[in-house]
């Protein structure tokens, strides 16, 4: 895990943390026991998604899985409570320029409501604990009445009429706070649950004709079937990912790409839930180009074991694929981050992709990042095909996403180059998916 990711989850589980700290634990109960009790809840909570990245290097593989799907699930839930506090600021905001309003229209108050004649001794209390029993309308008038209905007088100073006020207008706080708690709770669960669902279903499939000028006629309706971003790891994988296998398979691709982020673990650990790449049916193979995860485990274990199972890694390197005595070439480089990994001979390279290729024939490009969508045109690939993004995952991420990346989600042009952004087959962090769909993708080229 590098430093910068490894930061980024602390950054984003503590922040987010100590929002639900001061609007669930401080703003919803009093000083006291309860209060100290969430603290301590909410600062295990924070440091789970942490615990949870240390924990992939130290402890052993099977350890991993349930504390990964306790950790990442509630950092979903955090991050839909907080967004939906957020969203509701506004309405605590004008509640207590309401409430305030009204309180300053009755300075006195409405009668308290006492029986037996202790009236004085409830405000007695309030005025010593600051804590008011009464909790609603009562405090402030000259006179109460006893419990057959005849006025008494009303023998509190001064002191506890004034003491009054600040415990109510705190009850009626502790009110508002605690229902737009149980309101922001809410549709958290129900936001998160239904992402859970989606995210663990089985993959869409988008069919997507691209138009490429000069295609040879005996391509038209050549069909290049893509999917990326599996994350294989202790929460995705089993049958679920035999699931995606089989869903390419029934779109009876003449190739299959895989665009990078296959797995999140090792070899060695994964062997089995990757097993299902070898049952891939295509009628020209199946390839595959490293994404950003790839540079977070042993990559050179994962190059040699791919081929293994029948996918061919694209190295900054390009094949010639075609049918009907017609070719294109397919071109794949390393992801943006390889150069950085330490690597030898490691680093996305373009230009040694096409080194050589004849100008007059169509190429299409596998690139893990939409950001290479630039060199791409510069170099006049006819055809990007990326991942990267899982189409946001949790919106609304899609619009930070947006200022990296050129392209979220779908087919765009950026001059002469067309990109397709697939919302990828799996996750990354919280098991959910809110706005994007686990997809499977089937490219069928055309004549411009």
């Amino acid at each position: 895990m590098t430093v910068i990711v490894f930061g980024l989850v602390v950054l984003v589980a503590m922040l987010l943390h100590a929002y639900l700290w001061f609007r669930l634990a401080r703003s919803s109960t009093r000083p006291g026991r309860a209060r100290r009790r969430l603290t301590v809840l909410t600062a295990a909570l924070a440091v789970l998604p942490t615990a949870a990245v240390i924990g992939r290097s130290v402890l052993p593989w099977s350890a991993q899985a349930p504390r990964d799907w306790v950790a990442y699930t509630l950092l979903g839930l955090a991050v839909y409570t907080s967004l939906a506090l957020l969203v509701l600021e506004p309405v605590r905001w004008l509640l207590l320029g309401v409430q305030r309003r009204r309180e300053s229209r009755t300075p006195g108050g409405a009668p308290p409501v006492a029986t037996n004649g202790r009236t004085d001794d409830l405000l007695s209390m309030v005025a010593s604990s600051g804590d008011s029993p009464l909790g609603g309308p009562g405090a402030g008038s000259s006179t109460s009445e006893g419990w057959m209905g005849e006025a008494l007088p009303d023998a509190r100073p001064a002191s506890a009429t004034t003491a009054a006020m600040p415990a109510r207008d705190l009850s009626r706080r502790l009110f508002l706070a605690r229902s737009l708690a149980v309101a922001a709770g809410a549709v958290a669960v129900t936001t998160a649950g239904t992402g859970a669902v989606l995210a663990n279903s089985a993959p869409v499939v988008r069919r997507v004709p691209v138009s490429i000028a000069g295609l040879d006629p005996a391509l038209v309706g050549y069909r290049i079937v893509t999917f990326s971003d599996a994350h294989l790891s202790t929460t995705y994988g089993g049958r679920r990912f035999e699931r995606l296998v089989e869903t390419v398979n029934a779109q009876v691709p003449d190739v299959v790409a895989v665009v990078g982020d296959l797995v999140d673990g090792e070899v060695a650990d994964l062997r089995e839930e990757v097993a299902p790449l070898a049952d891939l049916v295509s009628n020209q193979g199946a390839y595959f180009v490293t994404g950003n995860h790839e540079y977070l485990v042993d990559t050179d274990a994962w190059l040699r074991h791919l081929p293994k199972l029948g996918v061919d890694v694209l190295r900054n390197e390009r094949v010639t694929l075609g049918r009907g005595g017609a070719t294109f070439d397919l071109a794949g480089i390393d992801d943006r981050t390889a150069a950085r990994s330490g690597l030898p001979g490691h680093g996305a390279n373009l230009d040694a992709a096409l080194d050589g290729r004849d100008a007059d024939v169509s190429v299409v490009l596998l690139a893990h990042q939409p950001f290479m969508v630039d060199q791409a045109r510069a170099a006049g690939v006819d055809l990007q095909l990326s991942g990267h993004t899982h189409g946001g995952q949790l919106w609304p991420f899609d619009y930070a996403i947006r200022l990296d990346q050129p392209a979220v989600e779908g087919l765009s042009r950026h001059g002469d180059t067309q990109l397709y952004v697939t919302a990828g087959a799996g996750y990354w962090g919280p098991p959910m998916r809110i706005g994007a769909r686990p997809e499977v993708t089937v490219l069928e080229l055309t004549r411009a």
